[in-house]
This record gives C-alpha cells, structure tokens and sequence, in this order.
C-alpha cells in the first residue's frame, strides 16, 4: 500500500488551496493556512516637517531651526509625549535654477528641511493635532498610517486562525482523497504583520482647517505552514 499512499500525497500537495511548501517526505503533506483579524486602529503615526528656502545656507538653516521649534511647541500643547516625536530627516541642500538662455544652471539658493515622526495615541485629536502643526509652520506632510498600540492580542488569535485554516485544508484535501491524517510533523509561522489604509499627500502651510481623517480599520494577519503525516 505504500506506492498508493505516496501517490496520493504527491496528488494532494500539487492540489494544495494555498500553495504549501512541499513535504520532504512522500508520505506527508504540507499545507500553508492563512489567518486575519480586522480591528479599529488606536494610533497613527503622522510624518510631517518643516521645509524653508534662503539666500544662504545658514539662512535656511536657521529659518528652519525657528519654523520647527514652534511646530516642536504646538505638538507637546496638544497633548503629544515626547517619547512620540522623533527627528526622521535632516537635509540641506542647494537649490540648482537654470535661468532662461543659460546653458549650466546655477545655485540661487538653499533648501533646509526636517522631518518629524509623530505617534498620535489619542486618535479623536488627531485632526486638530494636523491642524495645529500646520498653521504653526509644518509644511510639509508625507501622510499617515493607523496601527495598535498592542498588536500581540489580535496578532495570536490572528495565529490561531491560520492554524485552524491550515487544519481544515489539510481534513479536506485528506478526505477528498481517501486518506487519513496522522501526526503534525511540523508547524512554521510564515510572514505576518498590519496593514490597512495609508494615505500619503502633502499639505501646504495655508490648508483649511479641520483636517478629516478616517481611520477605518487596520488587518492583522499571518500564515501558518504545517506538515502533516498520513497514517497508514
């Protein structure tokens, strides 16, 4: 019975639902489960900075430097710790124009920028917190993504489900081919991690106020890939 049972576990991993990994053993079968839990966001994380422009490069530097600190001074009277905020980019750099008729173009300037790293944990402040930012002197705005401030609870039962996926798989294709399982010979986590809606736009320094923003839901979610014997 042994060349039947092989044949049937070559027959039932090409067949695999989820594209499993291949079992070493003929006798074995291998079946990747996928499992996602949705849940509404309790934080997000906003980039934002301050862009300026000067005749010189100490200019700009120094503009900047002044535009942030009032940007820095508005986020901590919001509410925002500063175990939240976090300087994510620092750059100066000269401002190449190619005046009409010229055939090389020339610096007319220079062009400081930072960029900060803002964890919003309040999510019913955080339009007023853009809000805030903006008019104060943040001008630049790469966008936001929405996340758990814990993600291990929903990340487990999302590791649950992949199992009890990858399980039911596995009865199935068993099932449907006239064999039996026998023990799990292994079980491997494969890639996981959040996802949901990440907006990205830029804000100029004169936006109208009262920033809406959705936050939906964000999906917690991960696979699973075990490998079954069939019994005799």
């Amino acid at each position: 019975m042994r060349p039947v049972k092989s044949a049937l576990a070559a027959m039932l991993m090409s067949a695999s639902l989820a594209m499993p990994a291949l079992a070493a053993d003929p006798g074995q079968i291998a079946v990747t489960g996928e499992g996602q839990v949705e849940a509404r966001p309790d934080m997000a994380t906003v980039s934002l900075g301050v862009t300026t422009r000067a005749a010189t490069a100490a200019e700009a530097m120094a503009a900047n430097s002044v535009q942030l600190a009032l940007v820095l001074e508005q986020l901590r009277a919001s509410g925002i710790e500063e175990r939240d905020v976090q300087t994510s980019g620092l750059s100066l750099s000269p401002d190449w124009q190619q005046p009409q008729g010229q055939a090389t173009p020339e610096i007319t300037g220079y062009v400081a920028s930072n960029m900060l790293t803002v964890r919003v944990r309040a999510l019913d402040g955080l339009g007023k917190v853009l809000d805030t930012a903006v008019s104060d002197g943040a001008n630049t705005f790469n966008g936001l993504t929405f996340g758990l401030q814990d993600p291990e609870p929903l990340m487990n039962e999302a590791r649950r489900r992949a199992v009890a996926d990858a399980m039911g798989r596995a009865e199935l294709l068993a099932t449907s081919a006239g064999v039996k399982l026998g023990r799990i010979v292994s079980i491997t986590e494969g890639g996981g991690g959040m996802g949901g809606p990440v907006p990205m736009y830029r804000m100029q320094a004169d936006a109208a106020p009262a920033v809406p923003v959705a936050a939906g839901e964000v999906a917690t979610a991960t696979s699973v890939t075990m490998v079954f014997e069939l019994a005799e």
